[in-house]
């Protein structure tokens, strides 16, 4: 038994390290840029700015409405369109895992997404791919 409460101990603390917003994980070549490139990413929805949400958006991202994708930047910006609308964002997200591959070009991203009141309603998760201009931009999205 005591091996077993034990093992229920060290999956609750892994389980907390891995999981814990205010721990984070940003690891790897250029973790910190990505996560600032993420995090204003989420500027533009508190910002109300739809046209700078675009810019972020690699020309052929595919995003996931659901289980069905949305391809390219038009495809996207059509769904979330209404999300821009009113005055007040209807949801927020903030990353809290950062990786980036070890050559470099490949990033991905994960975090809450959170309700206009705060609370956690799912998680995001992305793909980033750093373009020839050195810039990141997402190229996959899908959250659960």
């Amino acid at each position: 038994m005591k091996h077993a409460t034990t093992g229920t101990l060290a999956c609750a603390v892994v389980s907390c390290l891995f999981t814990n917003p205010l721990l984070g994980q940003f690891d790897g070549p250029e973790a910190e840029t990505v996560r600032e490139r993420e995090i204003a990413f989420a500027q533009t929805m508190a910002n109300r700015d739809f046209e700078a949400f675009l810019t972020f958006l690699s020309p052929d991202a595919v995003f996931f409405a659901g289980d069905r994708p949305l391809r390219g930047v038009d495809a996207i910006g059509e769904a979330w369109r209404p999300f821009f609308d009113g005055d007040q964002p209807p949801f927020s997200w903030r990353p809290d895992q950062v990786q980036v591959i070890d050559r470099g070009g490949l990033a991905f991203s994960s975090g809450p997404v959170l309700g206009s009141a705060g609370e956690a309603t799912g998680r995001f998760n992305s793909i980033w791919r750093k373009g020839e201009d050195g810039v990141w931009r997402v190229i996959f999205d899908k959250g659960s």
